[in-house]
């Protein structure tokens, strides 16, 4: 039945897929085709995306359109006002009540303006009303953070108080648990921290050594060990801490929820740190900590995932607040480039001025895009958009620290000042790479949750391939899909899209804007062959893929590329189909973010297919410099003067 099919397919030729019309923009695909789609025998690659995240699925080749278009608009008009009614007053308390030199300058943070934030409750901005918190959606929330981002130290004692330090309590917390710790976490009687880190252990969960003994008479667990890096450790009274216990005469790691008041828990002085200096970063030491053992977060041996939900949740506000950062540097840049003249022109008549705005623009377009549509998705309930999140905050973090390197450039000598911000936001920006698992560990994590959902369809191809007549519409489902990829780099948009199952116009189709029909084809090309890339990496290297960062790296930065393009392409469209203000510019910024991704998608696509092998030999010669240079221990060329 598979051989038929093929024949019918050669016989058939790329011509009869797309060449049946229906008036303008509408396709047909030729009828052998149509009749495998509408058997419904089995799922095909799009069936499959279709249980997956946005994200995950392009891995398969494939563009979930209802996941992200149209753009989503979850919020009605009530919410949009309370959200207004929220966000106003705290912009203006960051702007007058926060004296962001003076925090840098002093490195704390004072009593009064913790206060201050107490009394608006953004200390429990998502925590539920019935316990005391303002309930707010995750899109809310982003949009809340971007007004507390203007100072980043206040920014870190907020967000990682709810971000991280109570969130496990949300997500995994029983009734009882969240009856007691959340209401007075809400009001900010009491702060929160996530204590994870240890000297021997970073983004390696698995690898704590703080241990948890069961006592005696079975009431507590005694928790012994220590922890670096806490934020808020200096000041807070509910701990979220992480140690191995035995389960099963094996060691696993358990969350737990420990009160200061416990006793048995103290914390070293405050961390002396480049930048966020009013924030409180300390090392905190267990030394027979007794914690009740109602007080374990989700089940004993069950902290590692505990912990992963809890960081998986939460990094899509940092790529709202570094949106947020860009935005407001733009608006100091431009008063700058406008005002300044050197040989008789003001600086923003030079090209390579504009080109350094243009670009601070795009980026913070992108940013602010992929973060709320992320939200939304979360808010909407979509299939686990863990990546998606990871994606926002591994594009913010990167793009924020060149967005105010390049404005201190413009800025010149007064950039360098510490009179003037921009220094200050630099040191600010730089930890947000590092924040919340790495910008090198969240690669690997996007890479390797995408190439997860491939390995589970190909075991499931093999299985049906095995036997066939046990599942015979599971292999035409995939023919077809994967005849359908192939003839979509050569297909006009329209008529590619309309060669979905069941037929008719597609929502992506119907919601792009005209003038971003080329945008969205590089979108949808970049999808299919991302798919085909893939899938022949995990082919060539089975599980022995998890070894090949370089590879993985060149994944994610094709992944990122193409959701930040999904982003954008849906929101310019939105904006255009409403008319709104400054739909126009929008249209623009996408135009010239696609412009550079599409080559940079190429590229990177040619690292795991055409050009694979010299990328693999590149990236040997690198590992060769660095294993030289780490075995010598020092740079290793004699100086070129000999001296």
């Amino acid at each position: 039945m598979l051989a038929a099919a093929a024949r019918t397919a050669a016989a058939n030729g790329r011509a009869g897929i797309a060449s049946v019309r229906r008036g303008p923009g509408r396709t047909i695909a030729a009828p052998w085709l149509r009749s495998i789609q509408c058997r419904g025998l089995a799922a095909s690659a799009s069936e499959a995306a279709s249980k997956l995240s946005y994200a995950q699925a392009m891995f398969l080749g494939e563009v979930n359109a209802k996941q992200a278009f149209p753009y989503p608009d979850l919020l009605d008009d009530d919410a949009r006002e309370t959200i207004q009614m929220l966000t106003d007053p705290v912009k203006r308390y960051m702007e007058s009540e926060v004296d962001s030199a003076a925090l840098d300058r002093e490195g704390k943070m004072p009593e009064a303006v913790l206060d201050g934030l107490k009394e608006m409750g953004l200390f429990g901005l998502q925590i539920p009303q019935e316990l005391g918190g303002l309930g707010l959606t995750n899109s809310a929330y982003a949009r809340v953070a971007e007004e507390i981002s203007v100072d980043a130290s206040v920014a870190v004692t907020l967000l990682a108080h709810q971000s991280i330090g109570l969130k496990g309590i949300l997500l995994a917390g029983t009734q009882a648990q969240k009856e007691k710790y959340l209401p007075r976490l809400a009001s900010g009687e009491h702060v929160a921290s996530f204590a994870l880190t240890e000297p021997l252990a970073g983004s390696d969960a698995g690898s704590v050594r703080t241990r948890g003994t069961l006592s005696a008479d079975g009431k507590h667990w005694l928790l012994n060990g220590s922890k670096i890096w806490i934020t808020n450790g200096e000041w807070s009274e509910i701990f979220t801490v992480f140690a191995q216990t035995e389960v099963d005469g094996k060691d696993k790691v358990t969350a737990f929820i420990v009160e200061r008041s416990f006793g048995g828990l103290t914390n070293g002085k405050p961390e002396d740190k480049l930048g966020i200096r009013a924030s409180s970063t300390t090392e905190i030491f267990f030394d027979n900590c007794p914690v009740p053992v109602e007080n374990v977060l989700g089940e004993v041996g069950g902290g590692f995932k505990v912990a992963m939900d809890i960081l998986n949740n939460g990094r899509f506000g940092l790529g709202a607040g570094a949106g947020s950062m860009m935005k407001r540097i733009l608006t100091s840049v431009s008063e700058h480039v406008t005002t300044r003249k050197q040989f008789g022109r003001t600086l923003s008549e030079f090209g390579l001025i504009k080109e350094k705005v243009a670009n601070i623009a795009v980026e913070a377009y992108v940013c602010e895009s992929m973060a709320y549509l992320t939200t939304q998705m979360i808010d909407r309930g979509d299939p686990q958009p863990f990546m998606e999140a990871a994606i926002c905050k591994i594009y913010g973090s990167d793009c924020s620290f060149s967005a105010i390197n390049e404005t201190i450039q413009m800025m010149g000598g007064a950039g360098f000042m510490k009179h003037y911000p921009y220094e200050r936001n630099m040191r600010d920006a730089r930890i947000l790479s590092i924040f919340e698992g790495t910008n090198e560990i969240l690669r690997m994590l996007v890479a390797l949750s995408g190439i997860r959902a491939v390995g589970d369809r190909l075991k499931g191809l093999q299985k049906a391939a095995s036997n066939p007549l046990s599942d015979p519409g599971m292999l035409m489902g995939e023919l077809a899909s994967r005849i359908r990829k192939r003839v979509v780099s050569q297909t006009p948009l329209g008529d590619v899209l309309a060669m979905a199952p069941g037929g008719g116009d597609s929502v992506l189709g119907s919601e792009v804007a005209a003038d971003l029909k080329d945008c969205a084809r590089v979108l949808e090309r970049g999808v299919g062959d991302f798919g085909s890339a893939v899938e022949t990496l995990v082919v060539a290297h089975g599980k022995g893929v998890i070894e090949q960062q370089q590879m993985l790296r060149r994944v994610a930065d094709i992944c990122i590329d193409l959701y930040a393009l999904t982003a954008t392409v849906s929101r310019a469209s939105r904006s255009v189909k409403r008319a709104e203000a400054g739909a126009d510019h929008e249209v623009k910024l996408v135009k010239a973010f696609a412009a550079r991704a599409g080559p940079r998608i190429q590229v990177n696509l040619a690292g795991l297919t055409s050009d694979s092998k010299r990328a693999s030999a590149d990236d040997a010669l690198l590992a060769d410099i660095a294993s030289d240079v780490i075995k010598a221990g020092s740079y290793i060329p004699k100086h070129p003067l000999g001296v």
